[in-house]
């Protein structure tokens, strides 16, 4: 299955942008220091000028308070701050994949998944795949596979709620690439002490991890079995290239 063979690098890849130069770049130009302002005003931006409630349930696995103080701290129109959000992962693209030659074709390949999946109950997906893509390729591969992120993760916080799991458990449970759960859920906002991850929450997220393979499964159907396989050695690539040590 293409969805889960490229998970890992998706999130990864998908998301690296977020910490990089480009983005600090981007947060100096908001005038409000630290991460969370710059990263909840540029990633929410595209859900427009609401109410923090709103992007809290986009988000789904922030604590609400950390939310409202870094989207109500950064003065910034949500417009800009989307398209500037957008800037520093295209800037970010072309310098970490400046040597992968196969950008074009994976950028294509990405789109029309991108452009297939449904968007029903996905703010966040619908809200950047409707920023423009551009037509440099190594810029539209980070870009386009922040949206697939975006996907995912609208997708799984699907599969955590019918699971019964709350989004602090699911997080405890699977923390991030660089941080444990309970260093993830501090840095989501969330405050100690935190509840012991039993038996019976990880089965729910192991169930919620399958659900969400399942979910996203179909969207990669616009492929087919030729074109899934080159997507998945193409990610991998892209991976192994923008993210090398």
């Amino acid at each position: 299955m293409v969805s889960a063979a490229v998970k890992q690098q998706v999130l990864e890849l998908g998301g690296a942008f977020m910490i990089s130069r480009e983005a600090r770049a981007f947060g100096e130009t908001t005038g409000v220091a630290g991460f969370h302002g710059a990263y909840t005003r540029g990633r929410g931006g595209v859900l427009g000028d609401v109410d923090a409630d709103v992007v809290t349930a986009a988000f789904g696995f922030f604590e609400p308070g950390c939310v409202r103080a870094a989207w109500e701290s950064v003065p910034m129109p949500a417009a800009d701050a989307a398209v500037e959000y957008m800037l520093a992962c295209r800037d970010f693209g072309r310098r970490k994949l400046a040597a992968f030659e196969q950008a074009d074709r994976l950028a294509h390949l990405l789109g029309r998944v991108v452009d297939a999946a449904p968007a029903t109950g996905l703010a966040l997906f619908a809200g950047w795949r409707a920023m423009p893509v551009p037509e440099d390729g190594r810029a539209a591969v980070l870009q386009l596979t922040h949206v697939l992120r975006e996907l995912r993760g609208g997708l799984h916080l699907v599969a955590v709620l019918a699971n019964g799991l709350t989004p602090l458990q699911a997080i405890l449970v699977a923390g991030s690439p660089i941080l444990d759960g309970p260093g993830q859920a501090k840095f989501l906002g969330w405050t100690e002490p935190f509840e012991t991850v039993t038996d019976d929450v990880r089965v729910r997220w192991d169930a919620a991890e399958k659900l969400t393979d399942e979910l996203i499964a179909p969207c990669f159907d616009v492929l087919d079995d030729t074109e899934r396989a080159e997507l998945t050695t193409l990610v991998l690539d892209a991976h192994r290239i923008a993210l090398a040590r």
